[in-house]
């Protein structure tokens, strides 16, 4: 080969070329995510800056301001009609507006709103060395029991980097269940993954238990974030494409334009059920469904308690949301190829949650296996593939995140002189010692149990009328069965508040400032009046349940 050829190969590659288009992004519809990303990145300027007796209180007004802000952010866009009539994909078509994703981004802001209550509550226990002390360790990097530890503890420190961290979360929360192509769901998965791996570890009693919860879920999640990439992958491979539209459009094989490249993969089923599979089953892993959950009792039970009501609830929205998306917008076409799989994982996940939960006899790990039964029923609805399948879903996580935020509230406020007293046999005659407290969480967990007046009951309620109605009579049979057995163990624990007697080394209940009184009084609220009068929000979560693709 020549010098002249080479060098006209580099003189030809070198042509100056068309202008590339700057992005065209709709920032008053991205609004609500913006506005926690913002404020998380002030929290961390924050921490950077603000003198350290006052960032406790910085941090819990700017998180706390911040979520209100992104709510009020939601509901403007609903009422402008972004749920319904103007619903449309923005971004460049990385995240769809639209009603399933408003509800539950306003969902995940309200629970999150809640949580954060408890993550600043500084009341429960006693004062050390002056200082008034949270559930997060006091330095974060330092070694369990060193010297260190216990002259940060001396110090007065707290971590308040919580705050950022959480809302950091709660960012990438919000673009899950909205991202409309796989790259944006990677994306934000991680977002919200990490800052999760990071508070589990942050527990400031029985922290060798939190760090090895925070090890345990780091490990499996990163598992699962492989398989969710190599599953997009196969997907791409199989689609040429990551938009959710796209890969929809091939699956059907409505697509208008097919180039060769395209043609080559479209007729290998292999990619797309395979890559398929791998997606749903890093979604399954979030959703903490058999058998995926191996995870949620040891990180429920090792991370301080108001994170794991923080990821109990939030997370679960979020990760359902882009499951809903998933196989409603993107893989329709393969409905008869994922339907029975799906049905098989809320059979054993509905039956599995259920039975193990009896043998548990930690009130955190009891309260885990009862989240993977709940997860069970919610995919009772995500099979049903109707329109009211949709709606039911979106109701039972909107009744479900603050049930679930409220009675780890609860958990939080039983003590003993090693922390929270977690152990059941702690918790025997509760009720006498402390009526309020134990009648709050009885009425949590009925509406855990699914008991008519409480918001359980109706979400349970319009999941399995779905499924019924979508030709899943079975799933609903098993659903009741799993139901029955779940009330047993719910039942069980009133039974032991109320009808033993109190030892008399028993925990006390600690009395909370109105930050956990408000968590508690809101997660009640929510459960009587959805149980009471759930028609509004049943119409409201039947508006919102149309994708928008």
């Amino acid at each position: 080969m020549s010098t002249t050829a080479v060098h006209s190969l580099w003189t030809t590659a070198a042509q100056p070329l068309d202008k590339i288009p700057a992005p065209h992004i709709e920032y008053a519809q991205l609004a609500p995510t913006l506005i926690v990303v913002g404020a998380a990145v002030l929290g961390v300027l924050v921490e950077a800056f603000v003198p350290r007796r006052s960032r406790h209180y910085t941090q819990v007004f700017l998180a706390v301001v911040a979520l209100a802000a992104a709510f009020a952010a939601v509901v403007g866009l609903a009422a402008g009609g972004y749920g319904t009539t103007k619903a449309h994909i923005a971004a460049m078509g990385a995240i769809a507006v639209d009603g399933p994703a408003l509800f539950l981004q306003g969902t995940i802001l309200l629970a999150s709103l809640v949580a954060i209550f408890t993550f600043a509550e500084r009341r429960l226990d006693p004062a050390t060395h002056g200082n008034r002390i949270d559930s997060f360790a006091a330095q974060a990097g330092s070694v369990p029991g060193s010297d260190s530890e216990k002259a940060a503890v001396k110090a007065g420190f707290t971590t308040t980097e919580v705050f950022p961290l959480a809302l950091f979360a709660v960012a990438g929360m919000l673009v899950f269940p909205a991202a409309n192509d796989l790259l944006t769901l990677f994306v934000a998965l991680e977002v919200f993954s990490l800052p999760l791996y990071l508070l589990c570890a942050l527990a400031r009693r029985k922290r060798l238990m939190s760090q090895e919860a925070a090890v345990k879920y780091f490990l499996l999640g990163s598992f699962s974030s492989a398989f969710l990439l190599f599953g997009i992958a196969m997907l791409y491979g199989y689609a040429g494409s990551v938009s959710y539209a796209r890969i929809a459009d091939v699956v059907d094989g409505t697509v208008k334009t097919i180039d060769p490249a395209l043609a080559g993969t479209m007729g290998n089923d292999a990619l797309l059920l395979i890559g398929g599979a791998l997606i749903l089953m890093g979604l399954l892993f979030k959703v903490g469904a058999v058998p995926f959950h191996m995870w949620t009792p040891d990180v429920y039970q090792g991370a301080p308690t108001p994170v794991t009501g923080f990821m109990a609830a939030a997370t679960k929205v979020a990760a359902f949301g882009a499951l809903l998306r998933l196989l409603y917008v993107v893989l329709p076409g393969l409905r008869w190829d994922w339907r029975p799989v799906m049905w098989a994982i809320a059979i054993v996940t509905m039956l599995g949650g259920a039975i193990v939960a009896i043998t548990q006899t930690d009130i955190k790990r009891l309260l885990a296996y009862s989240s993977i039964a709940h997860a069970g029923f919610i995919l009772a609805g995500v099979i049903a593939v109707t329109p009211t399948g949709v709606s039911s879903v979106l109701f039972y996580l909107a009744a479900y995140s603050f049930v679930t935020i409220g009675a780890f509230a609860v958990v939080t406020l039983v003590r003993d002189a090693g922390g929270e007293a977690t152990h059941l046999s702690k918790w025997a005659g509760l009720g006498r010692r402390s009526p309020l407290v134990a009648a709050v969480f009885a009425v949590f967990l009925l509406a855990f149990a699914g008991i008519p007046l409480t918001s359980g009951f109706s979400g349970k309620f319009a999941v399995f009328r779905a499924a019924a109605e979508g030709g899943a009579g079975a799933l609903v049979v098993v659903g009741v069965i799993s139901s029955a057995i779940a009330a047993f163990f719910y039942i069980r624990v009133i039974v032991l508040m109320f009808f033993s007697e109190p030892t008399p080394e028993g925990p006390t209940v600690a009395v909370p400032s109105p930050l956990t009184m408000t968590t508690i009084a809101v997660g009640v609220a929510v459960t009587l009046v959805l149980g009471v009068a759930p028609q509004y929000f049943l119409d409201l979560a039947g508006q919102a349940s149309v994708f928008v693709r």
